[in-house]
């Protein structure tokens, strides 16, 4: 099983990005893709889930409309598009991959992790 994230990068206040998480190695139709982050010196956490199958999805109560995770079931790959960024949105930002429909949020639950991409808010 691979994760594949990307699409991070540096990004002034105010702006966008599209992260891309590409899975492959197995079927996940009966998955959870999860995002994550991780800001230097601090613990990761849970950014937003969704369902391979169906239409559902979560998100932690800080996003407030900036974040949107979607699903090209196709091409086996799960996006987080991120707007009005802020620089506390700088951290590295992790897709991961849970076999429980219960929509976690919490890092142990999930089975399978990308590398992460890093995210970088500044003027």
């Amino acid at each position: 099983v691979q994760l594949q994230a990307s699409g991070g990068g540096l990004v002034q206040p105010g702006g966008s990005l599209r992260l891309s998480c590409a899975a492959s190695g197995r079927t996940f139709s009966s998955y959870v893709m999860g995002w994550f982050r991780q800001a230097p010196g601090k613990e990761r956490e849970f950014v937003a889930a969704i369902r391979w199958s169906g239409v559902s999805w979560y998100y932690a109560d800080f996003v407030k409309g900036r974040f949107t995770i979607s699903k090209d079931n196709a091409k086996n790959t799960v996006h987080l598009q991120i707007h009005s960024l802020k620089p506390e949105d700088t951290a590295v930002y992790y897709c991961a991959a849970s076999t429980l429909q219960s929509m976690p949020s919490t890092p142990p639950m999930y089975n399978y992790w990308g590398q992460g991409t890093l995210v970088t808010v500044s003027s």
